[in-house]
C-alpha cells in the first residue's frame, strides 16, 4: 500500500537509531534499536526491555553473519554487557524470528511466542527447496503471473526460510489471547492480530501508555496481507479486518505504538480507522475494476495506484490474490478459469 504520513499521527522521534550501534530510550527501561534488512524496506525495529540483570528483546532481524555481529556490538554497547535472557517473537516472518534460535542456542535465552508462529517458523526452516515445488508454480499460473517472471521463478532457487532464519531448537514458551506477560517491569496484556501473519502477538501495557505492535499496526505503511500456495483459499483480508476492528476499541490517543518498521507514533485511534478504511477502499476500487474478468496480476493499478517493479512483484501478487479471493468468498465476485493461460479470473457479481 502507499507510504504516507497520516493526518493526526505524531512521531516523537524523527530520526531512528543507527543500525545496532545506537539505542533510543522510548520509555524508562525500554530501548528502541534497528537491524538492517537487504531490501527496499531496509530495517526492522527491535526493542530491548530491562529486566535488571538481563534483557528481554522483542524480535531479532534476519539470521546472517552481519546481523550476529551487529547484535554482539549492541550487547556490548547500548545493552551494557548484560545478557539477553528472553526473546519474544511477535510473528513468524524472518525479519522477526530470524535470530531467535541463535539466541536460544548461543545464549540460553528463553523463546516466547505464539504456537502458530513457532510451528510455522520451525516447519518452514526444515522445508528447504532447491527448485519451486509444483504446487507453487501452479499457484503462480493461476494468479496470472507475468511469463518472464514465472520463468525466472521456475528455474531459480526459491526463497527458503533456512537461508535467513537460524535453526529453532525444540522448546518454547507459548503465549495466547488474553494472557498477560511481565516484561521490563510492566504487566502487558496479550492480544492477537491476524491477516499479515496468523496469531500475531501484540502487547498492551497496563502500567503506562506503551503498545508493542510488531507488524500488525504500522504508522505509514499497511502491512502486506497476502495469500500463499500453502493455503490458497485463505481469507487474510477478512482476518485482517476482524483483528483491526477488535483491537480498535482499545486504542487511546496517548498510546505510544512501538511497531516493527518505521517510527514509533501516537494517535492510535486515527491509525486504526485508517488501517480498516484502507482495505475497504481497496476492495471498493477493485470491485469497480473487475466489471470485466481480471486475473490477480492485472489488478495492481486499483490496489496500489503506482507502478510495481520486479522486486515488489511477488508481494503485490499475493496481496492482489487476497483481495480478489475475499470478494469471491464473500459472494461479491465470481471466478472462472481462463482457457488461454489457466489463470483464475474474477468478475463483479451482478
Amino acid at each position: 500500500m502507499a507510504d504516507f504520513a497520516p493526518e493526526g499521527i505524531r512521531y516523537p522521534w524523527d530520526t531512528p537509531p543507527a543500525h545496532g550501534t545506537e539505542a533510543i530510550e522510548v520509555a524508562p527501561g525500554v530501548l528502541w534499536l534497528r537491524m538492517p534488512l537487504p531490501m527496499k524496506l531496509d530495517h526492522v525495529n527491535v526493542y530491548a526491555l530491562d529486566e535488571g540483570d538481563s534483557w528481554t528483546i522483542i524480535d531479532t532481524g534476519f539470521s546472517s553473519k552481519k546481523s550476529k555481529a551487529i547484535w554482539q556490538e549492541a550487547m556490548d554497547g547500548p545493552l551494557g554487557g548484560k545478557p539477553v535472557s528472553r526473546v519474544v517473537v511477535t510473528h513468524h516472518h524472518p525479519d522477526h524470528v530470524g535470530l531467535a534460535g541463535w539466541f536460544q542456542t548461543e545464549f540460553g535465552a528463553e523463546l516466547v511466542t505464539t504456537r502458530t508462529a513457532w510451528l510455522t517458523a520451525r516447519m518452514l526452516t526444515l522445508d528447504e527447496q532447491e527448485v519451486a515445488p509444483a504446487e507453487t508454480l501452479s499457484f503462480y499460473r493461476q494468479s496470472g503471473m507475468d511469463n518472464e517472471i514465472f520463468e525466472k521463478r521456475r528455474t531459480d532457487r526459491p526463497f527458503n526460510f533456512a537461508d535467513i532464519v537460524a535453526p529453532l531448537p525444540l522448546g518454547y514458551t507459548r503465549i495466547k489471547q488474553d494472557d498477560t506477560i511481565t516484561m521490563g517491569g510492566r504487566v502487558w496484556d496479550v492480544h492477537m492480530g491476524n491477516g499479515h501473519a496468523p496469531e500475531h502477538a501484540t502487547f498492551w501495557s497496563r502500567d503506562d501508555n506503551l503498545v508493542i505492535a510488531g507488524d500488525q499496526i504500522l504508522p505509514s505503511i499497511s502491512p502486506n496481507v497476502g495469500v500463499y500456495p500453502t493455503e490458497p483459499m485463505a481469507d487474510p483480508i477478512g482476518e485482517w479486518l476482524e483483528a483491526c476492528e477488535r483491537l480498535a476499541p482499545m486504542a487511546r490517543p496517548d498510546h505510544l505504538v512501538l511497531g516493527g518498521h518505521k517510527l514509533p507514533f501516537t494517535g492510535l485511534p486515527k491509525r486504526m480507522s485508517q488501517l480498516i478504511e484502507n482495505h475497504h477502499g481497496a476492495l471498493d476500487r477493485l470491485l469497480a475494476f473487475i466489471e470485466t474478468p481480471k486475473a490477480a496480476s492485472e489488478c495492481f493499478p486499483p490496489l496500489f495506484k503506482r507502478s510495481i517493479g520486479e522486486a515488489e512483484y511477488g508481494l503485490a501478487l499475493v496481496e492482489s490474490v487476497a483481495h480478489l479471493s475475499h470478494l469471491y468468498q464473500t459472494g461479491l465476485a465470481i471466478r472462472d478459469k481462463r482457457e488461454a493461460d489457466g489463470a483464475w479470473v474474477y468478475q463483479r457479481k451482478e
